[in-house]
């Protein structure tokens, strides 16, 4: 199992919470040789990844750019801890915030994923609102432009 090459010196957090059906995303900040933050959305079972060095878009108007990364297990959306690297040294992994989201388009996620736009309403601790992300690059460096969008209307998301 992917988790098991991080061996004993992760741990994973008590989450508060409440069992939903809606799916979860997570934010990890990833203190490492090249500090970045690491975006993952819960798609068909697994976190779908993005590499994001500036941390995330914050600002009613941000945008950053994110370079896809390998898909995770569910269960890496509460690991915390070392995650050894090799050569460079072990790299710390802390949750920077977590929560669900609801999709903002018309199809689902995956098929939004395979034809390079998704947009989705984020409810976290630290991220609330409207987002969507848009495919700018294709192959090996697979890269995402990632936009908080302004609300138009206030509605419940509850």
């Amino acid at each position: 199992m992917f988790l098991s090459r991080y061996g004993s010196g992760g741990r994973h957090r008590r989450q508060r919470r409440i069992p939903t059906d809606r799916p979860c995303f997570v934010v990890q900040h990833q203190l490492a040789h090249s500090d970045h933050y690491d975006f993952r959305l819960e798609i068909d079972g697994v976190l779908v990844s993005w590499k994001i060095s500036d941390g995330p878009a914050i600002g009613p108007t941000d945008q950053r750019m994110a370079r896809r990364t390998e898909d995770h297990p569910l269960e890496y959306a509460t690991f915390e801890g070392i995650v050894p690297q090799g050569r460079r040294g072990p790299d710390g992994v802390v949750v920077w915030d977590h929560g669900t989201y609801a999709n903002g388009t018309r199809h689902d996620m995956a098929k939004g994923l395979a034809c390079g736009h998704v947009s989705f309403h984020l409810r976290g601790d630290k991220l609330r609102g409207r987002y969507a992300m848009t495919r700018i690059r294709e192959g090996e460096e697979e890269t995402w432009l990632l936009v908080r969008r302004p609300e138009e209307h206030a509605h419940s998301y509850s």
